[in-house]
């Protein structure tokens, strides 16, 4: 294939730049600018990274406007359908799907890696009763290298895979336990027969007084979840753990950073702004109506949580997956419910996004936020959780992605530059003459 490039004239020196164009396996192309600066003295200004590909990767491919996702090049839709959780992390991390021998050994060492060292309890005593359990969590994490020092050679790949392992085992462990400090329930330890999401809402949800047996809904809940929010391409937390990652810092410090960037309520936060606004809606009686009426209105800036997604200018590939999920769910919860109310109200607004061509022309279907939401508020999970729960589910994302990037010999240390606006230099003026 013929080579591409484009060529880059400065109208002022007359000098040029040939830049190479480079092809991806799919998706849009892509220019090499690293010769922009060194030969015309020119850096690009991108604010959000918007257009700009800050590194190459071979993990999940996603399409906006076809509403593709793809991990390793399998289809969501598929993945979704067919396989487990523990499998997508393994083809995550492994670059391909597990043989069933693979797969049963991968299990097997996850499920011996569940336990948290004993003394980890006492940093979590540390945290007050009512601390966020996303607080609870980034801390956590990120204390972890105080652990395992053995394996703190990320050069090696060997120790990155441990690393890899440990993190993916004891998360469940560590959502589970800052869910429970706060509400005062005592600690309870994994259990090795049961799956990564029966033990999870094991860890959650059961007391030692009592026998505690998952529900199979909830639990193939959790596991297409789970799978769903497993990668999402070069996003704010996935960007923030490469960027502390390449610094060389271990991978729990990387994976930290990323938690806390995924606690910001235009990332990770999206299901839990679902959740209080159909709480507002409910509080104050109004009609859906005047709801819908005000989210029409350009000049009102209220607006309709869990719709439309900044990627997706289709429909969220990921929401028609849990739809079907989340109306199961809905269906078999008793007439008592204390939320049957709100999600009555969600059903209502579902189908006027569905339905309404104001909503329908604008592409402002109901995300994977929307029915996340709903369905972990059903399951029993606080909304203060929901943001962990996306935690749980990424750190396969977060991790491959770290893995990929320590492997590649084009990775340098993340050092973005900027269109300085300040002051000229000027001189110092001594404080009795200002």
């Amino acid at each position: 294939m013929t080579k591409q490039t484009v060529t880059i004239t400065d109208n002022t020196t007359g000098k040029q730049v040939e830049l190479d164009v480079l092809q991806p396996s799919i998706g849009v192309k892509t220019i090499d600018i690293r010769k922009l600066y060194k030969e015309l003295g020119y850096f690009t200004y991108d604010p959000g990274f918007m257009s700009t590909a800050s590194c190459s990767s071979e993990i999940t491919y996603l399409d906006g406007d076809a509403g593709t996702l793809l991990y390793r090049g399998y289809p969501i839709e598929q993945l979704a359908e067919h396989s487990s959780f523990l499998e997508v992390c393994y083809l995550l991390l492994n670059k391909t799907l597990p043989t069933k021998q693979e797969l049963a050994d991968f299990e097997y060492m996850i499920s011996r890696h569940t336990m948290l060292h004993d003394q980890v309890q006492y940093f979590f005593r540390g945290f007050r009763r009512d601390a966020h359990p996303m607080a609870t969590v980034v801390g956590v994490v990120g204390a972890l290298s105080a652990f395992y020092h053995d394996d703190m050679n990320i050069h090696d790949p060997e120790q990155r895979k441990r690393s890899a392992h440990r993190l993916i085992a004891k998360m469940p462990t560590i959502a589970a336990w800052s869910y429970r400090y706060s509400v005062g329930l005592p600690f309870v330890y994994p259990r090795n027969d049961l799956s990564y999401a029966e033990d999870f809402l094991h860890l959650m949800f059961s007391v030692p007084t009592e026998p505690y047996t998952p529900d199979p809904l909830h639990v193939k809940a959790l596991e297409v979840i789970m799978i769903l929010h497993a990668d999402h391409e070069q996003n704010a937390s996935t960007s923030t753990v490469r960027l502390a990652g390449s610094s060389e810092a271990n991978p729990f410090a990387a994976v930290a950073a990323g938690i806390a960037s995924l606690w910001g309520p235009a990332h990770g936060g999206a299901n839990e702004a679902v959740i209080n606004m159909l709480r507002d809606i409910e509080k104050s009686g109004l009609p859906l109506s005047h709801w819908v009426d005000r989210a029409k209105d350009k000049n009102d800036r209220f607006r309709l949580m869990g719709f439309g997604h900044r990627v997706y200018k289709n429909y969220d590939p990921r929401a028609k997956i849990i739809r079907e999920l989340a109306n199961d769910i809905l269906d078999r919860l008793p007439a008592n419910d204390p939320n049957q109310k709100l999600f009555a109200i969600a059903r209502e607004l579902e189908q006027v996004a569905l339905n309404d061509e104001y909503f329908k022309a604008r592409n402002l279907y109901p995300n994977v936020d929307f029915y996340s939401g709903v369905i972990f508020l059903s399951m029993g999970i606080p909304v203060s959780m929901f943001t962990v729960m996306f935690a749980l589910a990424r750190t396969i994302g977060w991790i491959s992605q770290w893995d990929e990037m320590m492997g590649d010999e084009e990775s340098r240390i993340g050092r973005p530059r900027q269109l300085y606006m300040g002051a000229e230099s000027r001189d110092y003026v001594p404080v009795n003459e200002r």
